[in-house]
């Protein structure tokens, strides 16, 4: 098969689209044939080695975390999947055009779903709804600040925590305000306005998926038992606020929750903007322009998916 494989840490140019020996669904796996992969940014924080702490890379190694495409073969005691059912899954090693996936991990595409925009949401939609189910522990009643909600995470997490029937804050940039109103949230909050920030309230929960001096800043907004969840680097001066309870989320596969939230996509409840689709080849240039910021999510076209040159 063909693949981008990363054979040493370095920059995008490190990233080769290359021969590589065909994966064999073992057991309790599925082969599947890749429509598409998007990148995300533990990608090229993989690749550049700057994430080897948590995810190190066995060289050569295959990077991507979401995948969208069809069965091909099923491993042995494999069932509830044909050859050729429409899939989708949080699993690694997906810039190729075969991944073997732990049928546990893999969910159906639900009918309206496009099988090629379907690889956009594994990893952030996961992330998003844990982040509020697992971090937060957010229910009714309760009123919960999102930060970075304009993003693919933190729209993600805006419509878990109203489902979960909360009272949410849309944490935005000023220059984010009027696209913030579309999330759905209850409020919208300019992280980057002094004054705005000063007149927050206390909080039950915040979800975090910006860190830094934001959320050092927030951490004093959240009340007396409540809990910071975040899904980046825990604030730094957590150990002067002691009553507060500081939790970091790293997405797990799930196959249900991925398979409720495609549906939530599907009925329109819930959007991750699709910025750009790129033939898997262009990984690297690909890489290089997520890195910069800015940008929607970019998907990887593998196949007979991908635009004709």
């Amino acid at each position: 098969m063909k693949a981008v494989v990363l054979h040493e840490y370095g920059g995008p140019s490190k990233l080769k689209y290359e021969d590589f020996p065909d994966p064999v669904a073992g057991p309790g796996e599925i082969l599947v044939r890749v429509a598409a992969a998007s990148i995300n940014p533990v990608d090229y924080k993989m690749r550049s080695g700057a994430a080897k702490e948590r995810f190190p890379v066995e060289f050569p190694g295959i990077l991507g975390r979401d995948v969208s495409g069809t069965v091909r073969t099923l491993g042995e005691g494999v069932t509830g999947f044909e050859p050729g059912d429409k899939v989708m899954a949080f699993s690694p090693g997906t810039y190729a055009e075969l991944v073997a996936v732990k049928a546990t991990d893999l969910a159906k595409v639900p009918e309206g779903l496009d099988l090629v925009e379907a690889a956009a949401l594994p990893l952030v939609t996961l992330t998003g709804a844990q982040l509020i189910l697992r971090g937060t522990e957010t229910h009714s009643g309760q009123t919960v600040l999102v930060t970075g909600a304009a993003g693919a995470v933190g729209r993600s997490a805006v419509w878990t925590a109203k489902k979960q029937g909360a009272t949410v804050i849309a944490g935005v940039r000023k220059k984010q305000i009027e696209e913030a109103g579309t999330l759905g949230a209850d409020q919208v909050l300019a992280l980057d306005d002094d004054d705005a920030m000063a007149k927050l309230g206390f909080i039950d929960a915040i979800a975090d998926t910006v860190g830094g001096k934001t959320a050092e800043a927030l951490l004093a907004k959240v009340k007396q038992g409540g809990i910071f969840a975040s899904v980046v680097s825990p604030p730094v001066n957590g150990a002067l606020h002691p009553t507060i309870k500081v939790v970091s989320v790293r997405a797990q596969p799930d196959a249900e929750m991925l398979r409720g939230l495609a549906e939530d996509v599907v009925a329109g409840h819930l959007k991750i903007p699709i910025d750009r689709m790129v033939p898997l080849e262009d990984a690297g240039e690909a890489q290089a322009a997520v890195e910069k910021g800015g940008l929607g999510k970019v998907l990887l076209l593998v196949g007979t998916a991908a635009p004709a040159n």
